[in-house]
């Protein structure tokens, strides 16, 4: 090979401190039309022609051009080797960390490569996708990008009560095996979009309306969630279902008001419920209590009762077997403690005497008021040591033992008694 410095090539002996076109090298830029000559005959030369002169009429022809074969042969070696060198360097490619590719050999599967530097035959032989299988990537169905830009199309279903509702989820996925991800789906992102709206729809549809938009969030959206890995693993999509997450559910937008409305009613109702419970637990306890109260009122009134007759029975019986022994005796002391308890029940007392027809009262209350009186002021009185009342040698009768003695002596008092308990018989 020749460089387009060597001053010897050309036509004719010429200076060497001259140029190509015969001037000097200071004497200014090279002329570019002759370069591009000197560039087609070196291409030439290279190819296994021999140069005769680029101006003249030669034998071989105009253009002075003689062909040789084992100098082209030599020629289209050289490009071969660098052509076939490009080729096989065609085939690294790097694979970054957390990614994964799928190398196929006209076509089909062949292997995996992990992260770093690989190399597979070039095209047509074998060609790679490159996978990134650590990504969580996400699906929207019913909107997108944002909630308010609503699709009616996805988000409008039906429920199990033959009611419509507007639900706006998500769904978050990795890919678990980047074989299946490639080769057996077509349209991966459509595919697992089309998933998740099928399972919305049959969780939804075997659902309640009031479940779907209160307490049975969570569990529709781990319904969906388990519903789409069985679908996705009966596809074999190699995908792995991380998270579902309701974005909004609510009645459609036409139906709103009328929604709200009916959602207070039963917000109303079931206050009025709770008012109607909380009075109930507050009165139901009392009504039992005042219920068992009079019940153990009733039954300790009557185990009285049937005790105190029982008693009466008792002493009855007693009486009459004292009264059979001594009846008389037993009359006189059944009239005295019928008295007695007469006297200790009243406070005022009229006594007839038989022989002067003058009546005797006695107010009973008002002595026991002058003795409570007389008793204050010595309990108030500061006595360190109070001594003792005298005894009265001959203290004052009581009227209520000198008529009992008057009428325990006085035999016309006992006969009147007795014609009297005779008249009573």
């Amino acid at each position: 090979m020749f460089s387009l410095n060597d001053l010897r090539r050309g036509r004719g002996k010429k200076n060497p401190l001259q140029n190509q076109d015969g001037r000097r090298p200071n004497d200014g830029p090279p002329d570019l039309d002759q370069l591009w000559r000197d560039f087609n005959a070196r291409l030439l030369r290279l190819f296994g022609g021999k140069d005769k002169g680029s101006g003249g009429n030669g034998a071989n022809g105009g253009d002075g051009f003689k062909p040789d074969m084992r100098g082209a042969g030599v020629g289209a070696a050289v490009i071969v080797a660098i052509l076939a060198l490009l080729w096989v360097a065609s085939g690294y490619f790097i694979v970054q960390e957390g990614q994964t590719a799928v190398v196929m050999t006209f076509g089909k599967f062949s292997h995996t490569t992990p992260a770093g530097f690989n190399w597979r035959w070039p095209y047509p032989i074998q060609s790679h996708e490159i996978v990134n299988v650590s990504q969580v990537r996400t699906v929207e169905v019913g909107y997108r990008s944002s909630v308010k830009n609503k699709l009616p199309s996805e988000a409008l279903m039906l429920t199990d009560d033959e009611n419509i509702i507007d639900i706006q989820f998500a769904v978050q996925y990795r890919l678990k095996d980047a074989v299946e991800w490639v080769f057996n789906n077509r349209d991966q992102e459509d595919t697992v979009k089309q998933v998740a709206e099928t399972a919305i729809r049959e969780v939804v549809g075997k659902s309640k309306m009031d479940f779907v938009l209160y307490e049975g969030r969570e569990k529709v959206a781990v319904d969906v969630g388990q519903l789409m890995q069985q679908i996705l693993d009966r596809y074999k999509m190699g995908v792995q279902v991380t998270n579902v997450t309701m974005q909004g559910v609510q009645p459609p937008e036409q139906v709103q008001a009328a929604f709200d409305d009916a959602v207070k009613a039963g917000q109303d109702k079931e206050r009025q419920k709770n008012e109607g419970q909380a009075y109930a637990n507050d009165i139901v306890p009392k009504a039992a209590g005042t219920a068992s109260r009079l019940m153990q009122e009733s039954e300790a009134y009557r185990a009285r009762v049937v005790a105190n007759a029982e008693g009466d029975a008792a002493r009855f019986k007693q009486v009459l077997t004292e009264y059979q022994k001594a009846p008389a005796v037993t009359r006189d002391r059944m009239y005295l403690e019928t008295m007695q308890q007469i006297f200790s029940n009243t406070t005022k007392v009229m006594v007839d005497s038989k022989n002067g027809n003058n009546l005797i009262y006695l107010p009973l209350d008002k002595l026991v008021a002058q003795a409570a009186a007389g008793d204050a002021p010595r309990a108030n009185a500061q006595v360190p040591t109070p001594a003792p009342a005298p005894t009265d040698v001959n203290p004052a009768p009581d009227p209520l033992q000198s008529l009992d003695s008057q009428r325990f002596r006085d035999p016309r008092s006992r006969d009147s008694r007795d014609s009297r308990d005779r008249e009573t018989r």
